[in-house]
């Protein structure tokens, strides 16, 4: 498929937010990537259009969807089903959308933890995701946008920090994922 198709096509399956967030995600990371690597600005474009592709299904609807595709779930996704999309995602990817860069497959499965040893497209789809323009939760936005083009990786363990403070504060539960790879990123930054 192409762009278009795959632009169509999420435009017929997303809420119309989600389709808006969506398109910001695409524009951000061809963005980021015409800053940092211009040879990847159409995996990043295609990643970041691809990556909620998963993302429109109730919680009970994800985690059936998961088992009857064998998609193999850890006990933190079933607890806290908003987490599935990214794997769901990559699935769809393959199946629905015909992608099979695996460059492209690997960012939209990270592009919810992160991994530690991220690659440059799953760091600007992850980073993306958090600072598109349609976002607004979080006051340090501005100064998140700003670092995301000078400083990748800094960017990257900021994001960690507040999605970090924001799930303590809340109560809710977190990815072992987001917390070894906000140690990496800390680690790696540090040292």
């Amino acid at each position: 498929m192409d762009n278009d198709e795959i632009t169509q096509k999420l435009n017929s399956t997303l809420k119309p937010r989600r389709f808006v967030h969506t398109l910001g995600v695409a524009y951000t990371a061809a963005s980021l990537a015409m800053c940092y690597d211009p040879l990847i600005m159409d995996k990043a474009f295609r990643a970041g259009l691809l990556h909620d592709c998963g993302k429109y299904l109730s919680d009970k609807e994800n985690i059936t969807f998961c088992e009857k595709n064998k998609i193999e779930l850890s006990d933190i996704e079933k607890e806290t089903p908003g987490l599935i999309h990214a794997k769901m995602g990559e699935f769809l990817a393959k199946q629905e959308y015909d992608e099979n860069d695996e460059d492209i497959l690997s960012a939209i499965r990270w592009h919810t933890t992160g991994r530690p040893g991220m690659s440059l497209l799953e760091k600007i789809v992850f980073i993306s995701d958090y600072i598109e323009p349609n976002r607004d939760h979080d006051p340090d936005l501005p100064s998140i946008r700003q670092m995301a083009f000078t400083d990748i990786d800094g960017c990257l363990l900021r994001i960690y920090e507040h999605t970090i403070w924001y799930l303590n504060d809340t109560g809710k539960k977190q990815d072992p994922m987001t917390k070894e790879s906000y140690e990496f990123y800390k680690d790696r930054l540090q040292n």
